[in-house]
This record gives C-alpha cells, structure tokens and sequence, in this order.
C-alpha cells in the first residue's frame, strides 16, 4: 500500500493549519492511501531545542518519513516564514532525507502577503534535505478555514478546490512513481 507521512509544523493544537491538514489526510486515507500524522510539537523540546540529531526520539520519526513515498508538509506562516519548531525538526533530519519524495506544502497565513514564504523560505530547505518533486502548493488565509461547532471543518470554495487538486496530483505522482515502469525493447 502507498504510504503518505503529514507532518503537521503548527505550535499549536487545535489549529487551522493541523485541521487542514487532518483534512488532506482524510482524504487520501479515503482514497486507499496509508497516511500518519506526524506532529512535531509532540516531540521533546530538548531534542528539537538542543539538536541532539542521535535523540532515540526521532527514530519512529525518521523511519515513518523513509518508508514514505510522498510526504505533506504543513505549516502556519509566522513573520514571513515557517515556524521555529518545524525548522528544529528539519534540522535534526539526516542530509538527504527527502530524496525521491514527493512533496505537498500547506502553509496557512493570516495574510495573502505570506504566499511567497513557501517559495522563498520553506522549499529551498526542503530542497536542501533533497526535495525535487513539488506537488502544487497549497496556502490558505485563515479566513478560508472555519472551524464549526461540530468540530468539522469548513473550506472557502477556493482553498476546497485547491487542496482536491494538490491530493489528486499527489496521488497520480506517487502512484506514478511506485508502478514499476515496463520498458519496451525495440530490436
């Protein structure tokens, strides 16, 4: 089965940024798709704090991102970029951790200004850790996420569609990627 890790770089719990999140997951599970969340802020401080890369911490964390195919990277923006916690966490990740992944941003914001942050401060570290297949970012302003009394979730028209489309092209390049390719032999 294809195998998705969420990570979810939001401080915070509940957020809009995790419950967008935990929206993507759902979906894709509905789509047969293995899917974990993995929440960096459940991780202890001192690990993320003081960089101990060898923390047995992080083994559960480092093995669920190997076995991925794909990975979905969440985050609020804050002062124009991704948050501390989730930059201690990609800190601590071995050099070429995201080699052959596909890779789906989510960023939320309280602004449309922040759109560019994920272009110019999250995927140049992604790409550090070897990220090359970006799948169509998705960025929501935070009035495009409501959260109703229920606990559901309500999406702006937009933002719903957006987000089909970056699963559905998530699901296609994963899938894509995991079928073994039959060449044909030309005498």
């Amino acid at each position: 089965m294809t195998y998705v890790l969420a990570i979810a770089g939001s401080p915070s719990h509940p957020s809009r940024t995790y419950s967008l999140l935990e929206t993507a997951a759902q979906r894709l599970e509905s789509a047969s798709i293995e899917t974990k969340i993995l929440s960096v802020r459940d991780l202890p401080a001192e690990v993320l704090a003081f960089g101990q890369y060898d923390s047995p911490a992080l083994e559960e964390p480092k093995a669920l991102l190997e076995k991925a195919a794909g990975i979905i990277i969440s985050t609020p923006i804050y002062k124009a970029s991704y948050t501390g916690v989730l930059k201690a966490f990609l800190d601590l990740l071995p050099q070429k951790a995201l080699v052959d992944k596909i890779v789906l941003p989510i960023a939320t914001g309280g602004t449309i200004a922040h759109l560019l942050s994920i272009e110019y401060a999250l995927k140049p570290v992604l790409s550090e850790l070897g990220a090359r297949h970006f799948i169509s970012t998705v960025y929501a302003v935070d009035k495009q996420i409501q959260r109703q009394p229920d606990g559901s979730l309500q999406l702006d028209e937009e933002i719903e569609q957006r987000l089909e489309q970056s699963l559905q092209e998530l699901i296609v390049a994963i899938q894509s990627a995991t079928t073994p390719q039959v060449l044909a032999h030309i005498s």
